[in-house]
């Protein structure tokens, strides 16, 4: 019965009917697997957070001054530190801005005592902008400024002890946080719950942003820019230069290889090839 049904030219015409129909959705789902694909692979390109870059008046004393009262330990070269796997590098500046209110307004390092580590700091010539407190879901949490203008937010996070992130002031943060995920990977999440943020493992650090319109652009000022380690810096300045970005180009610095990019909320970036371990280790 089945044969004597699709017997005939009419069988073939109505089979070649529903294929004819069946053709835009086919390449539609094909379009948007490949569109899926591409995006997770763009998501798995996670580079690693490499480095601080600060302005200082006088670096070696900037350095000295870290490895006494943080968690940090000296750095293959004498302009840094290193905390965790993060290095903390110090140029000298001779008039360097204060860090807050300028697109990346400041660092946070987390302590296993606030308290007595702003006690600490302040008798080590910081300053206290904002004494400790606790604000509902977040750890506990005070501001000092440090002798060199760099504004570091003390938490109590046993979580993540050490490093724990940068926090950037931008015209638009979800655009902001979002530029950083798909160019140098990461993850989104909510910080405890409560605060977005793209996450950074080996090391683990995060980046956070809030609203601001006047934020000065990042360079001058204590804090001067962020750095990453991507795997061909050239390709890496040539793709964000093609978007409209101001980069600088890419040149050689000892061992490494080493390139800019202006992000669009004012924040510089160092991008940097070749970094080795003895580099990231401390001592």
């Amino acid at each position: 019965m089945y044969s004597e049904a699709c017997a005939g030219q009419g069988c073939v015409t109505m089979s070649r009917q529903r294929e004819d129909r069946m053709r835009p959705h086919v390449f539609a789902s094909t379009l948007l697997l490949v569109a899926f694909a591409a995006a997770i692979a763009l998501r798995a390109a996670t580079f690693p957070y490499d480095h601080m870059h600060f302005d200082a008046t006088d670096p070696a004393a900037a350095v000295a001054w870290y490895a006494k009262y943080l968690p940090a330990k000296l750095g293959s070269m004498p302009d840094r530190v290193v905390i965790g796997r993060t290095i903390f590098a110090f140029a000298k500046v001779d008039n360097p801005l204060p860090s807050a209110g300028s697109a990346i307004d400041h660092i946070g390092i987390s302590v296993p005592n606030v308290d007595a580590k702003i006690k600490e700091l302040e008798a080590a010539g910081a300053k206290v902008t904002m004494p400790a407190r606790t604000a509902a879901g977040l750890p506990k949490a005070g501001f000092v400024e440090d002798p060199f203008g760099i504004t570091i937010e003390l938490l109590q996070d046993p979580e993540t002890l050490g490093f724990h992130h940068v926090h950037l002031r931008v015209p638009d943060p979800d655009a902001e946080l979002k530029w950083l995920l798909d160019t140098y990977g990461g993850e989104r999440i909510k910080w405890k719950g409560r605060v977005d943020a793209v996450r950074y493992t080996n090391p683990t650090v995060l980046l956070l942003a809030d609203k601001s319109d006047n934020a000065a652009p990042s360079q001058g000022h204590a804090i001067d820019h962020l750095g990453w380690a991507v795997t061909n810096v050239d390709a890496k300045v040539n793709e964000l230069a093609s978007t409209g970005l101001k980069t600088e180009a890419p040149r050689g610095v000892r061992n490494l290889r080493v390139g800019f990019v202006y992000a669009p909320g004012g924040v510089r970036i160092e991008m940097v090839q070749g970094r080795t371990e003895e580099e990231l280790a401390g001592h």
